[in-house]
């Protein structure tokens, strides 16, 4: 990824659900990509990040008390994402044992960690942090 000097700024409102946090990311990634010398990005590359985004944040009011903390910045690594939620508990990794019955749900967080380079958890006092960097290259 070629270098694109100083970070832009994090986008600071909390939306209030999945959609409104896709179109913050949506609006980040066009002003940013789109016009710039012919330049954008490919469509896989944007459905990625959207997909990071609404995941992250669906499962933050599904499961987690709530979006306390939204931002989405573009770096010289990829995008940035960062979901505040009031819940210590960490996200289940699903068990692959064909002993248990199958369930419905817990596609996405595995395909979080699938899609984005970097995931972290971060607990803190009022919950807790989730930070996703997905490649924009």
């Amino acid at each position: 990824m070629r270098k694109r000097g100083k970070a832009t700024q994090p986008l600071s409102p909390v939306p209030h659900n999945a959609a409104a946090a896709r179109d913050m990311v949506t609006r980040l990634l066009n002003s940013r990509f789109c016009g710039m010398h012919g330049e954008s990005l490919a469509d896989v590359v944007v459905a990625d990040a959207l997909l990071v985004t609404s995941e992250l944040v669906t499962n933050a009011f599904r499961h987690g008390g709530g979006l306390t903390e939204f931002t989405a910045e573009i770096t010289d690594e990829g995008l940035l994402v960062v979901v505040g939620d009031t819940s210590t508990r960490t996200p289940l990794v699903p068990d692959n044992d064909a002993t248990e019955p199958p369930r419905i749900g817990g596609y996405g967080w595995p395909l979080v960690r699938r899609l984005a380079d970097k995931v972290t958890i971060t607990l803190h006092a009022r919950g807790k942090h989730i930070t996703a960097l997905v490649p924009l290259a």
